[in-house]
């Protein structure tokens, strides 16, 4: 096989000042939150440089897990005119339509024992309809053609370990250049929720490669700090796309905006008193969901926003940082997988209420997020960031000879 190169449309950082990366957390059905704000930042993007503008010709990285690997492989893959497959106003509308189909609702009196059921002797969902709508829209579109570079995590369950697949590790492993459509059914296999993800994919050297890959919420439900090493690693490796002058990290150079699904995190739904008499069953399903894949993704999500807000606050970096989630949900609103008509409109609400409010950073004494005092509305911290980015951009662009197309 022919080593592939990739197919971006960004020019790259050596010919700015900033590393850009933007960060989507995975969350099933709460995608939606996360599709509203994306929205809002793409069409602060256009109102500076035009209805063209797209998400992927403004960052250097786009990372995804689950639901937002789904969302990373729509904005970064090409169409008949190598532009993005989506624009970032089209995910909402995709997500209302298709919900509903990806995550059947059972209508039965005793729903709950009907679930209960498919829980303990399978998924809760086939997968069917996903596997065919994935399939369709990314068709035979590989990691390499993606129109900026994209990180998104599974895990291997038969290795016990995390799989990547970052277009910045393509030429070192051919074997990760695999149809975005197996990516994207992989990352998404929640265990409970949808079966494993098998496939083969062939390397450069015609060495067949098998794949066992559940959800990437399992190593890293926030990608964030995944895109951030990914990033540190090229520099590291002295990639001439960085800047050859840094000799070390320098935070001050990363522009990172992660989007979160929202959470329960402030609901209380769960006590020591009340787990301390679960068996196996109730860990794995209660009341609709599944305590214990609430509490690794909560706990992934908390930690690396942690870890992260406290390196940006220690070097005075904390503006150019912007983590976005709601962790208010309540009831039906937390699910990953209800699609009644009530809950797509609530949660699309949720998205555009969160907007308004004021940016939060997490408190490292407590590790709780707060408000921040006489900070901006995520909306106007939106608003900032896209100038920020789109400066970027005619930057480089004055800087190049050419635009990559």
């Amino acid at each position: 096989m022919e080593r592939k190169t990739p197919n971006l449309t960004v020019q790259p950082p050596k010919n700015g000042k900033l590393i850009t990366i933007l960060s989507i957390d995975g969350g099933g059905i709460r995608g939606i939150i996360s599709s509203v704000i994306l929205a809002y930042l793409e069409y602060q993007l256009q109102e500076l440089d035009g209805e063209d503008a797209r998400l992927a010709d403004y960052f250097d990285v786009i990372s995804g897990t689950s639901t937002g690997g789904l969302i990373t492989a729509m904005l970064t893959a090409p169409n008949e005119n190598n532009r993005p497959l989506y624009a970032a106003n089209e995910l909402v509308p995709f997500y209302i339509k298709n919900g509903p189909k990806i995550f059947p609702q059972t209508c039965a009196a005793l729903a709950w024992l009907v679930n209960l059921w498919k829980v303990l002797t399978g998924s809760k969902y086939d997968g069917k309809y996903l596997h065919k709508l994935i399939r369709e829209n990314l068709k035979y579109k590989r990691l390499h053609q993606t129109l900026t570079n994209i990180v998104i995590p599974t895990f291997d369950i038969k290795k016990l370990q995390p799989t990547l697949f970052s277009s910045y590790q393509l030429q070192a492993d051919t074997e990760l250049d695999a149809k975005l459509s197996d990516i994207c059914i992989a990352t998404s296999a929640a265990p409970t929720y949808f079966p494993a993800h098998y496939f083969t994919n062939e390397d450069e050297n015609g060495v067949m490669k098998e794949f066992n890959l559940i959800d990437g919420g399992v190593a890293a439900n926030n990608p964030t700090l995944v895109a951030m090493s990914e990033v540190t690693k090229q520099i590291t490796k002295k990639n001439p796309d960085f800047f050859p002058e840094i000799k070390s990290l320098e935070y001050d150079r990363f522009l990172v905006i992660s989007v979160g699904t929202g959470s329960q995190r402030k609901q209380g739904k769960y006590s020591a008193k009340r787990v301390s008499k679960w068996g196996v069953l109730s860990w794995v399903y209660d009341d609709g969901s599944s305590p214990i894949i609430d509490c690794y993704n909560e706990a992934s999500d908390e930690m690396v926003d942690y870890h992260i807000a406290a390196v940006f606050q220690a070097l005075h970096q904390e503006e150019n940082y912007l983590r976005i989630n709601d962790d208010t949900l309540q009831g039906v609103l937390a699910s990953i997988d209800v699609t009644t008509s009530k809950n797509l409109g609530n949660l699309i609400k949720v998205g555009e209420k969160l907007l308004t409010k004021p940016v939060s950073r997490v408190n490292l004494e407590t590790g709780v997020n707060e408000p921040v005092e006489g900070a901006d509305t995520n909306m106007e911290a939106l608003k900032r960031f896209a100038e920020k980015l789109s400066e970027e951009k005619k930057l480089r662009e004055s800087k190049s000879p050419h635009t990559r197309n």
